[in-house]
């Protein structure tokens, strides 16, 4: 079939038009600064916003706009208000014939790029023989929501991610299970990552206070990369271990994550040495007191001493600059990256700066090639500070998916089901799993959020669930009426419910080419909000199961654009949507 055009990118393109036959030259590509507005169906400020710089009342050059809009073909009826605004009407028919579009594409009216731009999306990132915690939630929960809506759009998607499997802190591990037979941890099942946590952290404790102990750990080290095979056997196990352990958490998150997208800090040891003799032959790096380093011009400390990128360590080691520098140069010269996207803690902004400086001045990143820090802020306590459990422990990923599900089967308790124990089970654990990656993603990205588990699972409100419920209770009234959507008269009258459901729902490609050019899924979120709380005027004040003819034709295919919409942002966002709740 062909493109649908989205009503709001009809309007725009009017104005713009309009725009560049009123304004100077130099002017003419001004945005038209195109929204949705309470006035009308549309409103346009872009003569308002110009007018000043030409030197006129902005009154008179939104007469100019509406008279050359009114000039085109099949124009939408405009008019000037207030100051210098231009209101768009869209008359019923073009709404509905929009509605009729969109319902007949089984995508909804959103096209697919066409271009072959491969995206490499790095993501998640735990940490072997460590539990996943609650500071990896965010990293998976955007990457994800970001990897879907890329490749929806068409991208060629590349998930990464890059586990922390290699470094000094195996060496520590492994002499310290080879110290302490007694130490079991394999074959528990799901406690084994407890098990191995504490473990670390029993060898944190004798490394940092035996002298000893640390020399034996560096030893280790030594041995695991000269590829000592005892020593890599133990290490072997321990990644084993712990990806069964990440692909537990994964499922359960309902994250596309899986072991074909594992991509280990062990993969890039032997390129390491490489990435230094480069750096140094190029004299992009120096030897600092010992380390090898590079400085960014303008990075400086407080003191104004520049800030250094460490390379290697001045102990012969590796930091993490140079194995995020092999990476980067992998994911251009394998993958054939055309944008990387690093989905990261905002406080590495610094870090990603410098390493993308320091590669483009090797050529390893091309400046045909886009590299992004995606930054996130952080979860918090009821108290503001970072999420953490009574004890100060960090909160692990597994216990705070359990509080949500205990919240959401209490919420479902108290309402009353008729559900079997397995249906609730399912419901409990999509609804849970909502409340937790809804909250996080419709938080402004950069932004940190409070972990309150009981707004969280709340069914009104912005929030997962409610746009759940919102699905549900569409979904419902499609099974009453025991019909499909026939067909959409478009020479019917919109009630303006209707009208503003059906507009409401024309912008899903434009958002979801927003969230792909900001990288922000809050903005995905708030549309689904928008499209579930316009459907709840609607149903409000347009009876369905109860109209006739055109009525209920048209009725009908609201509900069913509005339940496939909904069902199609929540699986974008890595959230069901339940046919019952």
């Amino acid at each position: 079939m062909a493109d649908v055009v989205a009503i709001s990118v009809q309007v725009e393109a009017a104005v713009r038009a309009a725009l560049a036959e009123v304004l100077p030259v130099e002017l003419a590509g001004v945005d038209p600064v195109v929204r949705r507005s309470a006035r009308a169906d549309f409103q346009a400020d872009g003569a308002l916003a110009v007018a000043s710089r030409l030197g006129r009342p902005p009154r008179d050059v939104a007469m100019e706009v509406v008279r050359q809009i009114s000039r085109q073909a099949d124009a939408f009826p405009v008019e000037v208000s207030g100051p210098g605004f231009v209101n768009v009407t869209v008359p019923d028919g073009a709404v509905w014939a929009a509605v009729a579009q969109r319902l007949a594409d089984p995508r909804l009216g959103v096209g697919k790029s066409r271009s072959d731009e491969r995206v490499v999306v790095d993501y998640s990132g735990p940490n072997v023989a460590k539990e996943m915690h609650v500071g990896h939630l965010r990293s998976s929960v955007i990457g994800d929501a970001l990897v879907r809506v890329l490749g929806h759009l068409g991208a060629e998607v590349v998930r990464q991610n890059h586990v922390g499997d290699w470094g000094t802190q195996f060496g520590m591990l492994i002499q310290y299970l080879d110290e302490h037979p007694e130490a079991a941890w394999q074959g528990q099942g799901a406690a084994t990552m407890s098990a191995l946590d504490a473990l670390y952290r029993a060898a944190r404790a004798a490394f940092e206070a035996d002298p000893g102990f640390a020399d034996r750990s560096r030893a280790r080290v030594v041995a695991l990369q000269s590829g000592d095979e005892p020593t890599l056997a133990v290490w072997r196990a321990l990644v084993q271990e712990s990806e069964e352990a990440f692909a537990r958490v994964y499922a359960r998150l309902g994250l596309l994550l899986d072991a074909g997208d594992l991509d280990g800090e062990s993969r890039y040891n032997v390129a390491l040495p490489g990435i230094v003799a480069e750096l140094l032959a190029a004299g992009i790096a120096v030897e600092s007191e010992g380390a090898v380093v590079t400085f960014i011009d303008g990075v400086d400390d407080p003191d104004g001493d520049p800030v250094p990128l460490i390379v290697r360590k001045k102990d012969g080691g590796y930091g993490y600059a140079a194995t995020d520098l092999a990476t980067l140069r992998l994911r251009v010269e394998h993958y054939r990256a055309d944008r990387i996207l690093y989905v990261v803690d905002a406080r590495q902004a610094l870090h990603f700066r410098m390493v993308f400086d320091t590669a483009r001045r090797a050529g390893w990143l091309p400046d045909t090639v886009s590299a992004e820090h995606v930054p996130f802020g952080t979860v918090l306590g009821a108290d503001g500070k970072p999420f953490k459990t009574r004890s100060g422990a960090t909160v692990r990923l597994t216990d705070l998916l359990d509080d949500a599900e205990a919240a959401a089967r209490a919420v479902l308790r108290e309402k009353g089901d008729d559900f079997t124990p397995a249906e609730r089970d399912a419901v409990v654990h999509a609804a849970a799993t909502a409340a937790v990656k809804y909250a996080d993603l419709s938080t402004t990205r950069t932004r940190d959020y409070v972990f309150d588990v009981d707004q969280m699972v709340a069914s009104s409100g912005n929030t997962g669930v409610y746009l759940q419920y919102a699905h549900a209770r569409v979904r419902s009234i499609l099974r009453k009426a025991g019909e499909k959507a026939q067909g959409v008269d478009d020479a019917a009258p919109a009630h303006p419910a209707e009208k503003d459901l059906g507009l409401t729902l024309d912008a899903f490609e434009a958002t979801l080419r927003d969230v792909a050019a900001t990288l922000e899924p809050h903005r995905l979120c708030g549309y689904l909000y928008d499209v579930a709380t316009a459907f709840t005027r609607f149903y409000e004040l347009c009876p369905v199961l109860k109209a006739e003819g055109a009525a209920r034709g048209n009725r009908l295919a609201l509900c069913t654009l509005t339940s496939r919409t909904l069902a199609t942002g929540l699986d974008l966002l890595g959230i069901a949507a339940p046919e019952r709740l």
